[in-house]
């Protein structure tokens, strides 16, 4: 028997990099995965994937900072397997610039995707988890929920945020036997990322090969970039731990950016 037999997850950010490793992993391990993104053709491609494996997967289009959206993504999900056991909380986009050169408007659309939409979904799914007397939910934070690094105002605010979120989940759904972690990846070779080297590159005045080693990965142990395998593991470990020993815990996956 596999850890997550008969589990429906909902994994925002689904549709490709880190969340749609996360699906993958999911269904691989019994679970079946709701791909909830803004892009539905891309949800729907991943899903086909999963599918195409064996397993069941459900996509749905869904803007995490839009509340009627969320609440429709959800609704959807209960109405076709009657269960939502996990959340991973992942979408997330990015946008560098120093913050005097900050746009308000790119700032509120930073926050609103990371913690909006992170209380959106997280408001919607504990309804159902509050009803089941049974939950987990994982945020994917970032080495920046611990750290600062320059160009990233809104970002580093968001993450941050998302461990205090955590915790204030951990505390209110602990009677309800509903778990909350976040896991705090290091700079992770994805779509995001290829976009923002260049963006550095030109922000830094360096080449495009000196932000990824003496900005990226200059203060990991080995040089190399943490995998969507293993972020996927680490949110895996968290949705499939049995107590509430961990609960409110972040953990970094970083190949030693950041150690606490």
């Amino acid at each position: 028997m596999s850890r997550f037999d008969g589990k429906v997850a909902i994994i925002t950010g689904a549709a490709s990099g880190i969340g749609k490793e996360i699906a993958l992993r999911f269904a691989a391990e019994g679970g079946t995965p709701v791909i909830a993104d803004l892009k539905l053709d891309a949800a729907d491609a991943a899903a086909r994937e999963i599918k195409a494996n064996g397993s069941d997967a459900l996509a749905v289009g869904m803007d995490v900072a839009d509340e009627a959206a969320v609440e429709k993504g959800i609704a959807d999900t209960m109405t076709k397997y009657g269960r939502i056991d996990v959340l991973v909380s992942n979408a997330g986009i990015q946008i560098v610039k120093p913050i005097v050169e900050f746009p308000f408007a790119d700032w509120k659309r930073l926050l609103a995707v990371h913690l909006d939409g992170a209380f959106l979904t997280t408001r919607a799914c504990l309804k159902h988890m509050y009803a089941a007397k049974s939950g987990s939910i994982v945020y994917t934070g970032s080495v920046h929920s611990k750290l600062a690094s320059v160009l990233r105002a809104p970002y580093v605010t968001a993450k941050h945020g998302l461990v205090g979120l955590c915790r204030l989940v951990a505390k209110e759904g602990a009677p309800y036997n509903v778990r909350a972690n976040v896991v705090c990846p290091g700079f992770v070779r994805t779509p995001l990322v290829d976009e923002l080297i260049p963006e550095q590159a030109e922000k830094l005045g360096i080449s495009e090969e000196e932000v990824i080693k003496q900005v990226m990965l200059k203060d990991t142990v080995d040089g190399e970039f943490t995998t969507t395998e293993d972020v996927a593991e680490a949110v895996l470990f968290f949705a499939g731990f049995k107590t509430n020993a961990l609960t409110g815990q972040s953990l970094v996956v970083s190949h030693g950016w950041f150690m606490e």
